[in-house]
């Protein structure tokens, strides 16, 4: 059985490379819309009383939930440079080496992003797929948990700081792509 370490890791590569070859200013795009999950998500469990509490007690639902929205907007963050008026401007082209590296490092925190919030939200409803994932045990626990510590989730959701992501990404966008 392969350790899920091993597989975030392999994921975070892989959108590197696709990362280096989609170019910097659409893996930014896509960046926006896991921000833009997460503070969903923040919002809606923190605000609406039937998502915080009633399906708080519904782990594998809560994980569903939680894992479609951030797919769903990912979906549409890879979608969206191909949309006809957008392409046509030519604010998506890979022109020099450096759009390449800084794509590859955008992937990577794509990457890091959606795997990374995926894998948390598995982590926080205590993996409900028994014949799929199991939950970590050993020295695989430890490591599992400090990355528990890093992730995207644990980083923005738990305080202020989605607000102040999304509030960035939305004057990012407002300056560089309109």
């Amino acid at each position: 059985m392969v350790s899920l370490v091993v597989v975030f890791w392999m994921y975070v590569i892989l959108f590197a490379v696709i990362g280096a070859m989609r170019g910097w200013a659409r893996e930014m795009l896509v960046s926006f819309a896991v921000i833009l999950g997460l503070f969903i998500i923040n919002v809606l469990e923190r605000f609406v009383p039937f998502i915080g509490t009633t399906l708080g007690s519904l782990p594998a639902f809560q994980f569903w939930l939680r894992a479609a929205l951030i797919i769903a907007l990912v979906f549409f963050g890879y979608q969206t440079p191909n949309i006809p008026r957008l392409a046509s401007q030519n604010r998506f082209a890979r022109e020099r080496l450096q759009d390449i590296l800084l794509g590859v490092f955008l992937g990577a925190l794509n990457g890091y992003l959606i795997v990374g919030s995926i894998w948390f939200y598995l982590d926080a409803a205590k993996y409900p797929f028994p014949n799929l994932i199991s939950a970590p045990t050993d020295q695989v626990a430890v490591v599992t948990q400090r990355m528990m510590a890093l992730m995207p989730p644990d980083l923005l959701g738990g305080s202020s700081a989605i607000y102040f992501a999304v509030a960035l990404a939305f004057a990012f966008v407002l300056v560089v792509f309109i």
